[in-house]
């Protein structure tokens, strides 16, 4: 998966309904490059379709945790943007305190959530993480 497959996914689980058309232009590709990737993804399970899920659906069988970021001086809008373009972070918060940031992730495996850790460590501007898996969720 590369740079454009992860913007791709980002603007997907925004709104899967955006036309490819709009997706090409967003992502300055054409259609035909747009639906090729979506179809070259679906085929290999990156994408597994295209649901509607209400907030409490679909978290079963996920690897769901919270990464608190710390992050060079000035670089942290920079390290943001990067961190919306994995298709894993649902959400980017900054805060105060010991950590700068704080990121949702959401993987279908260990072995993804790896991969994720690995490739968020390595963004420029990361000067450490401190990751705690989710559980258990209880709403009120």
């Amino acid at each position: 998966m590369d740079e454009l497959d992860r913007d791709l996914l980002a603007l997907l689980r925004q709104n899967a309904r955006m036309p490819a058309a709009s997706l090409a232009k967003v992502l300055r590709v054409s259609r035909a490059t747009v639906q090729n990737r979506i179809d070259r993804m679906r085929d290999r399970g990156d994408i597994l379709g295209f649901t509607l899920r209400s907030p409490a659906e679909g978290t079963q069988g996920q690897v769901r945790a919270i990464m608190s970021i710390a992050v060079e001086g000035r670089k942290g809008e920079a390290v943001s943007q990067a961190l919306c373009r994995f298709p894993e972070v649902e959400a980017v918060h900054t805060t105060n305190g010991r950590w700068d940031l704080i990121a949702a992730l959401v993987t279908r495996d260990l072995s993804g959530f790896s991969a994720v850790l690995d490739a968020v460590r390595l963004i420029d501007g990361v000067t450490a993480t401190e990751t705690s898996l989710l559980l258990a969720t209880r709403r009120p």
